[in-house]
């Protein structure tokens, strides 16, 4: 289950030399992971990163649809008034 993975693999920093991560509850030192783990944290890492740019795209692009939206209410309105006002 990759969403349960996800919430309960929190990775945190004790001191910039160290790499805990928290499994379950449980605290790892990356240093001790094999090579095989090693990769998979990075791709989790990746993964991450990459759901954090997503996440502000999606925002810019909400924003400007909002402005859009705006613009095309305040366009229309503006037409009926035009209209009424002949």
């Amino acid at each position: 289950m990759r969403i349960g993975l996800l919430n309960h693999l929190r990775e945190k920093k004790m001191t910039e030399k160290s790499n805990i991560v928290s499994i379950n509850g449980t605290d790892h030192d990356i240093d001790t992971f094999n090579d095989e783990q090693k990769t998979i944290i990075n791709q989790l890492r990746l993964c991450q990163t990459k759901i954090a740019q997503i996440k502000a795209e999606l925002h810019i692009v909400e924003v400007s649809q909002s402005a859009y939206t705006n613009a095309l209410i305040k366009s229309v309105e503006g037409n009926k008034e035009e209209q009424q006002a002949s």
